[in-house]
């Protein structure tokens, strides 16, 4: 190759072919593989092959794309969500996702990591889609599949560190800050000396995605861990890089950023100082719900429990919003501010919140099947875009752990202990199951079952409903009008509140959540001119009530809509 400055060199060839394998030898060292390869077909650390995405035949069906108030996000883990583990499997299950409702499937990281069992987020090849999950021929595939059955697809990227094992990056150039690193590793650099390339190496991958398998977003993971002090931040350049694709294709493309910060600046205009993304992730709103379902109160738990805080995250979003956090001992977060409440992503489970306890356990295994409905409630009629993981909609029982196949033995040690460590730490007593073993990995593949006649049928059956309501219900379209308050029962109990829609509107609606395991005969108010249109705890959903029964009482962790007469 001949040097071109900068640290740059060119060969120009005009006769490669689709699979040829190709690899660089750096001074006369060992042959590596391409760190901007786009195909990866014999794993992380042989060569490169040759990959044309400008050959493969689209035949989406005039996709437009879906706006970002009609977003409902599916997230699943490509490895784990079939039996097959692959692209062409997630395929055949698309009628599935387009029954239940939802819009968009998020995928996971699907770039190229060790072995054929990985959460995703050590992946070391971020321009290739992983070989055993079909490579980059079956992504596009899915991609196509999905636009015709009318989903968008996002994908989860990994821009703040790079996986250990297979990691040659550092070879060909600065690409890791020396200043600063990350929990999961050597940060990338963005702002130190030689960094110009590094940046140009993100914003690469952010069009290639857009361009070549024209996914519809990015989830940007921990975005808190990419420190830039440059006077244009790279969330800025990577928002700006998808908007020139998103306009190439006609269509809207979502970045998401997933943060910790509670800050508004990632969604905060240019103009105003911020990055001016699309969305940002609210766990808040996960960890509201999870401590009055569960009762639980360790780590980031610590800050949450009283069903006030509910009622902050449907009203302000952020619960943590500059006031005192006990779990990292200060003042953590600031406002949302004026930004509508479709900027938000929220969740009842991620893979976070399920993979990264001891026991990996589902709320389909640790609530009673009137919380699992409550819970779907509190998420689909939250004014927010909603986001499930995979087999929450029907209650999913089966574990899903961490797990990861490294082919070195000092990584695949070195994970183990600090799981160990870490859940030693918090005091958990369970006996936590190794990441590297297979069993770890196929004991988190999903059911996809819910027998007919049972309550995991009667849940899905809910959420069919709640988010065909989304679409239809003109008051759930309304992101930004929202009044919820916490009535306190005499009885000790806790009901929730919520309006959505405008006052003068007729197609307003009063929503109430029952905290409880009490019946309540009537909420408290005047509900004598409302009618009701749907009740959790509906013999149709699995639940108590007859199916003629229209009263408005409430059954035990029961929620209830209600509108004008």
């Amino acid at each position: 190759m001949q040097p071109e400055g900068l640290g740059y060199f060119t060969a120009p060839r005009h006769d490669a072919t689709d699979g040829q394998r190709y690899a660089f030898r750096l001074d006369g060292g060992p042959a590596r593989p391409d760190p901007c390869s786009s195909w990866q077909p014999d794993g992380i650390h042989r060569p490169s092959a040759v990959f044309f995405p400008q050959r493969f035949r689209w035949a989406e069906r005039g996709w437009s794309g879906v706006r970002r108030p009609q977003l409902v996000i599916y997230e699943l883990h490509v490895g784990t969500f079939t039996g097959q583990g692959t692209f062409d499997a997630v395929v055949d299950r698309l009628p599935d996702l387009v029954e239940l409702g939802v819009t968009a499937i998020e995928l996971m990281p699907v770039h190229q990591f060790p072995g054929d069992r990985n959460w995703g987020y050590d992946g070391v090849h971020l321009f290739a889609p992983q070989n055993s999950y079909g490579g980059p021929h079956g992504l596009l595939r899915l991609v196509n599949a999905a636009h015709a059955a009318g989903l968008a697809v996002l994908l989860d990227v990994v821009y703040n560190h790079v996986g250990p094992e297979g990691n040659y990056l550092g070879e060909f150039g600065p690409y890791f800050a020396r200043g600063h690193a990350t929990p999961w590793g050597s940060a990338l650099n963005f702002d130190e000396s030689g960094s110009d390339a590094v940046r140009e190496f993100v914003l690469a991958n952010v069009r290639q995605w857009v361009r070549d398998y024209r996914v519809d977003g990015l989830r940007l993971d921990a975005v808190h861990a990419m420190v830039d002090s440059s006077p244009r931040h790279i969330l800025a350049e990577i928002k700006a890089a998808a908007d020139d694709e998103a306009r190439r294709l006609g269509r809207p493309v979502h970045i998401i950023a997933e943060s910790n910060l509670n800050d508004v600046r990632l969604l905060d205009s240019p103009d105003r100082g911020g990055y001016g993304l699309d969305a940002q992730w609210s766990d808040d709103f996960h960890y509201a719900v999870h401590a009055v379902l569960t009762g639980e109160r360790d780590g980031h738990y610590a800050d949450f429990g009283s069903p006030q805080h509910l009622v902050k995250a449907l009203n302000q979003t952020f619960v943590l919003d500059g006031v005192y956090s006990h779990y990292r001992g200060r003042v953590h977060g600031a406002p949302a501010g004026d930004h509508s409440g479709d900027r938000f992503v929220v969740s009842i489970q991620t893979h976070d919140h399920v993979g990264n306890r001891a026991a990996a356990d589902r709320y389909g295994s640790m609530l009673t099947p009137a919380q699992q409905r409550l819970a779907a409630g509190l998420l689909l009629l939250a004014p927010h875009v909603p986001h499930l993981f995979m087999g929450q909609e029907y209650g999913e029982t089966r574990p899903f752990h961490f797990f990861c196949s490294y082919l070195d033995p000092q990584f695949a040690d070195a994970v183990r202990r600090g799981r160990r460590q870490r859940f030693q730490a918090a005091n958990h007593q369970c006996e936590l199951p190794d990441p590297q073993a297979s069993a770890t990995f196929f004991d988190s593949k999903a059911t996809w079952s819910w027998a007919a006649g049972s309550w995991q049928a009667g849940l899905r059956r809910l959420y069919c409903d709640l988010i065909a309501a989304r679409r239809h219900w003109p008051a759930l379209s309304d992101f930004q009008t929202r009044s919820a308050e916490l009535l306190q029962l005499v009885d000790g109990g806790s009901l929730i509140r919520l309006h959505r829609g405008r006052a003068d509107d007729r197609s307003r609606f009063t929503i109430y959540f029952n905290l409880s395991d009490r019946f309540i005969d009537s909420p408290p108010g005047d509900s004598s001119s409302h009618v009701l249109l749907l009740a959790s705890e509906s013999a149709r959903f699995g639940g108590p009530r007859a199916p003629a029964d229209e009263r408005i009482v409430l059954f035990p962790w029961e929620f209830v809509v209600l509108s004008q007469a």
